[in-house]
């Protein structure tokens, strides 16, 4: 077993046009003032990494890492969620995308799409030079305004969208196993993969591909009332990354896991800082330390109520607090017995006379 790396922030929900938290100089040394010792950097944001430059210049790769260890970090991961999702759009959600993508890009797009995969390229190629070995990521979605059977879907809807989700996917699966990079994708709805049925839909269609992969979060489980400790049973040997994100999900007599399109505040489902809701974290660190997960725990904090900052400074002690170190010998070794071939046969009635 192998005891998780932690605690990590990741940035997206950080970022600013404010100190400290306008530059990565800055945001790296407020996370390390509050206890974390890796960052996770989403790569559409420019104050933070200039993507094409990672994935092309060695000289700026390593001003970016010595940036970084200079206050004590390390990068874990990078995050092309923004990217990933423009791979699959659905066309009642272009306008709504669009601002995912350069201003340039709006309403086109073919041209949007082409310009994500060239942007997972670079993240797969930045990784590499980073000494990085897992990439963050959306999968898109081309059929989550069919997610609900009504009105009754058309045969081989579902086949035909993840055929081509799975099309899109490949060269750029194939480009992961390339530079030896991990792609994990993070189920959440919204995506075409959101569960385990659809991330085992997609494995199919990608012929099982070794760099299709989970970035596990809890919370989206919580929210769709999955089993989220059976899943890292079932899937544990695609797990590769980790968001520790806590939410909690209240039904009432007047709404369910649909939401009423309310607000996060309102809605029975809603994600919560780490600690605030009901996301059994030390069952989960011990699966994933049973299961030898060799990543890091990362903090996505999104909270419906709670000040960003303090979410940041709580989720650091309570993510030291979870993880196991784990043993190196067994806690019964006081009372073993050193045994050989012989001895083991005598105990079970097989010793030759």
């Amino acid at each position: 077993m192998t005891t998780i790396k932690g605690p990590a922030i990741f940035l997206a929900q950080f970022v600013g046009t404010e100190a400290p938290f306008n530059t990565l100089e800055s945001i790296c040394e407020w996370a390390a003032s509050i206890g974390y010792k890796g960052i996770q950097i989403p790569t559409w944001d420019s104050r933070l990494i200039n993507l094409q430059k990672a994935a092309e210049d060695l000289e700026y790769v390593q001003r970016l890492q010595d940036t970084v260890r200079s206050h004590g970090l390390e990068i874990t991961e990078l995050s092309t969620h923004l990217q990933g999702q423009l791979i699959a759009v659905n066309p009642s959600f272009d306008s709504l995308f669009d601002g995912f993508a350069p201003q340039e890009l709006h309403g086109k797009p073919k041209e949007r799409q082409q310009w994500a995969v060239q942007q997972l390229h670079y993240a797969i190629k930045a990784s590499h030079n980073l000494g990085l070995k897992a990439l963050a990521t959306f999968s898109g979605a081309f059929l989550w305004p069919y997610v609900y059977p009504w009105p009754q879907r058309p045969q081989n809807l579902t086949q035909t969208g993840f055929d081509e989700l799975a099309k899109r996917w490949l060269p750029i699966l194939d480009a992961c196993e390339e530079y030896d990079v991990d792609l994990c994708y993070e189920l959440h709805p919204g995506e075409d993969l959101h569960d385990g049925v659809t991330f085992e839909l997609f494995l199919e269609k990608v012929n099982f591909h070794k760099r299709a992969n989970i970035l596990y979060d809890p919370s989206h489980f919580v929210l769709q009332c999955l089993d989220y400790l059976q899943f890292i049973d079932l899937y544990h040997e695609r797990i590769k990354m980790f968001h520790v994100k806590d939410a909690e999900f209240n039904p009432s007599g007047r709404q369910g896991v649909y939401g009423g399109y309310q607000d996060w505040q309102a809605r029975a489902g809603r994600f919560r800082s780490i600690g605030d809701g009901q996301v059994n974290f030390k069952a989960i660190f011990t699966k994933l330390t049973q299961y030898n997960f060799q990543g890091w725990a990362v903090l996505e904090w999104e909270c419906a109520f709670k000040n960003s900052e303090d979410g940041a400074r709580e989720g650091a002690a309570y993510i030291k607090d979870y993880i196991i170190r784990v043993g190196d010998r067994a806690f019964d070794n006081f009372a073993g017995s050193d045994g050989d071939s012989e001895l083991n046969k005598k105990l079970i009635g097989i010793a030759e006379e």
